[in-house]
């Protein structure tokens, strides 16, 4: 049994101004997103599964369906506003997608292994992947999760706010909270999140998640009951949105879960904005010169 990969990759890129997903950084053309295949494929993991939107079918089996051919198995699952646990209806007014743990939810019924859970433009590094890999692969207890961590210095953008979540660890290196701040900004005196218009100092080595988890499948049934309190609570708001840190979070609060922090100096790289693009084209091209991956990947 291998572990399946799960990629979030059904958001519309607002900040970025584009389908950030499949942009081009490596020599070939390659997205981030093939070198996060590429490296969860030599660490061992057997079934990959998209999450997008409908919209953007054509373009991913166009991109990804005869490369991945042989190599590993490939789903898709598409996320869309109106995909709603039973008893509740959207607001015609609704636009913004539900967020991170909602676009999880849509692989219930077809993620039946454990599974690590990943965005799709966030570049994680070949030793994230394997560490992930040894621990889906070993960890017999359902009730135990993970996560790789991150200083909070090393995951900022030059160009604006960053959303983390911001976790909290007891002496056994397991979380014991996580949670999600949507504006995150370096400034000259300190690295700050803010809420509303007031800003809070964090510390630059406070580990933070990029959203690279490793979940059992119990993790539905969790999602299932999170979702609807979700909906029950704020599902009438127009903006709110239901993030897996969240989720982590509640889990761990009711004992039903610990999740374990895996610290990996793996380099992490993303492109939250369009400025990020040349940095992470520099940052391939270094990899590649160093032999962590061959100059053509597939």
């Amino acid at each position: 049994m291998k572990p399946t990969l799960i990629i979030l990759a059904a958001g519309m890129g607002s900040r970025y101004g584009g389908l950030k997903q499949l942009d081009e950084v490596g020599p070939n053309g390659e997205a981030i997103i093939d070198y996060s295949l590429y490296d969860a494929i030599r660490a061992g993991f057997g079934k990959v599964i998209f999450v997008i939107r409908r919209d953007f079918e054509v373009a991913f089996k166009e991109r990804f369906d005869s490369k991945l051919k042989g190599l590993i198995r490939v789903e898709y699952v598409y996320q869309a506003l109106d995909k709603l646990p039973a008893g509740f209806k959207l607001s015609p007014e609704r636009e913004k997608p539900w967020g991170t743990a909602h676009a999880l939810w849509m692989a219930d019924g077809i993620a039946n292994d454990p599974m690590a859970v990943i965005n799709a433009d966030d570049f994680y590094g070949k030793k994230a992947y394997g560490a992930m890999a040894d621990f889906l692969n070993s960890s017999t207890d359902d009730k135990e999760y993970s996560m790789i961590g991150y200083n909070v210095q090393n995951t900022l953008s030059e160009h604006g706010s960053v959303s983390r979540g911001v976790c909290a660890t007891d002496s056994e290196g397991y979380l014991t909270t996580v949670v999600e701040r949507t504006k995150i900004k370096g400034e000259p005196d300190g690295i700050f999140f803010y809420e509303g218009e007031e800003r809070h100092p964090l510390d630059p080595k406070s580990p933070v998640s990029m959203n690279f988890w490793g979940l059992k499948p119990n993790v539905f049934g969790y999602l299932t009951s999170g979702f609807s309190k979700f909906l029950a609570d704020h599902g009438q708001e127009l903006k709110s949105e239901y993030y897996i840190p969240l989720l982590i979070n509640d889990n761990i609060v009711n004992g039903n879960i610990r999740t374990k922090v895996i610290e990996c100096d793996s380099p992490w790289f993303g492109v939250t904005y369009i400025e990020d693009k040349p940095v992470t084209i520099e940052k391939i091209a270094q990899l590649i010169e160093q032999g962590v991956y061959p100059k053509r990947l597939w």
